[in-house]
């Protein structure tokens, strides 16, 4: 019986978190399966699983470096509306795309299962150039 319930022990998840599976394609097209913990936004999910994600302002919408293009137009759909604080941000990304939004934006949800997620080939970072902070 333990084995079918593998994916609940307690190791892996936060008490009685449920996650989602999320699909990160990176800059060189490599693709990076993942369970993303119910209620995490998508940048300190890419963080946890050691995915190159840029998070330059620490997910306080004062950048756009971990700008993401939604691979599906349904799953983009699903996703809460941008608020303007973060369309002004995503107006300074690099390869902005009709389904981007910011990771740090993107909360992992039950209706998200699934979602793939394109990391752009470039990020612009006019917070601070060239400081990339390593997850806590």
């Amino acid at each position: 019986a333990a084995a079918t319930r593998g994916h609940t022990s307690d190791a892996s998840k936060q008490e009685g978190a449920e996650t989602i599976s999320v699909t990160f394609i990176d800059k060189d097209d490599t693709e990076h399966t993942v369970k993303a913990p119910v209620g995490m936004h998508l940048l300190e999910v890419a963080h946890q699983n050691e995915i190159d994600l840029e998070g330059a302002c620490e997910a306080s919408l004062a950048c756009s470096t971990c700008h993401l293009i939604v691979e599906n137009e349904e799953y983009f759909k699903r996703i809460p509306e941008a608020e303007e604080d973060e369309l002004d941000m995503l107006d300074l990304a690099f390869g902005l795309t009709e389904t981007s939004r910011l990771g740090c934006q993107i909360i992992a949800a039950k209706d998200l299962d699934g979602i793939r997620v394109r990391i752009p080939s470039a990020t612009r970072n006019f917070y601070v150039d060239g400081h990339k902070p390593k997850p806590h």
